[in-house]
């Protein structure tokens, strides 16, 4: 049986009013036009709903006994189409996945669930370690947001660049470098690339490559605290962020040296699926990611 829900608001209208002139004027609309919907409302129910009594309408024992359940019916439907537009951060209570490298996971994350837990207690966040290869975890809804180094090209997905992060070389203490790094030494000396799909090269090869260098790289690995554990052991050079990696620097006691030469700054940046576009709750993550990243871009 197809019902046309309209009828549900003018007979709301009615209920109230007990007259079609009255609902007619609440409504905006015609009292012909109430009118023949009062007409279509007897039709499907078998009920008069409203009958003449003198001067005025009054509504049957019908009416009566349906009107709450009407009102309530057609509140709900507005707010179902009528989404709030106002965030309870202290009820909140929600479960966000975030899907990142472990450079962001060191550095922002800690940073946003202080910020998370501050402001909205009910909220839990799940991080996840990024894939070796692209996933649908965001098409399907199982993932709210990627952050890492790459922009998404679907039209249904959204990208945001949250900032930009220079590039060092990482080293033992005293390793032979740590006085001073440049392209020949880093030429010179072996290398650990950090790369989740496991690439051997990188743009600094065509730099060196145009010096007439080549650099030895002798293992390509997924995370960078693999990549500095390797640095901890041998004489290896890891090139990596400066700000997102210096928590995973510092807990391997290494020290850093200025990239020997020019190369564009790391972006940084948050993906996530259009269906998240108007959602308040996402829309507040994804500004908390943001301002967490702000908090260690200043520090």
């Amino acid at each position: 049986m197809q019902l046309d829900l309209n009828l549900l608001t003018v007979l709301d209208a009615l209920l109230e009013e007990s007259s079609v002139m009255g609902a007619a004027e609440r409504l905006h609309l015609s009292s012909p036009a109430v009118s023949r919907t009062l007409g279509r409302l007897r039709a499907v129910t078998g009920d008069d709903i409203l009958v003449r009594a003198g001067h005025t309408m009054v509504p049957t024992p019908y009416a009566l006994s349906i009107r709450e359940d009407v009102h309530r019916l057609v509140r709900r439907a507005g707010e179902v189409l009528r989404p709030a537009r106002e965030l309870n951060l202290a009820e909140l209570d929600r479960t966000f996945t975030i899907q990142c490298h472990d450079a962001l996971n060191a550095s922002v994350v800690p940073v946003l669930v202080g910020r998370l837990q501050e402001q909205a207690p009910g909220v839990q966040l799940r991080v996840l370690a990024e894939h070796s290869a692209d996933t649908d975890g965001l098409r399907h809804g199982r993932v709210d947001l990627e952050l890492g180094g790459g922009r998404a090209h679907q039209p249904e997905f959204r990208s945001e660049v949250l900032g930009q992060d220079r590039l060092v070389v990482a080293m033992r203490r005293g390793h032979p470098c740590a006085g001073g790094l440049d392209l020949r030494g880093f030429a010179a000396h072996p290398h650990v690339l950090v790369s989740r799909r496991g690439r051997l090269t990188a743009p600094i090869d065509d730099v060196l490559a145009a010096e007439g260098l080549r650099r030895r790289v002798v293992a390509s690995v997924a995370t960078v605290a693999t990549a500095l554990q390797l640095a901890v052991r041998s004489d290896v050079l890891v090139s990596c962020t400066a700000v997102l990696g210096r928590p995973l620097i510092d807990a391997f006691g290494l020290l850093t040296r200025p990239l020997p030469a020019e190369a564009p700054a790391a972006e940084i940046t948050c993906t996530w699926h259009q269906r998240y576009d108007s959602d308040l709750a996402h829309a507040w993550l994804r500004d908390q990611v943001r301002a967490a990243l702000d908090e260690l871009t200043a520090g």
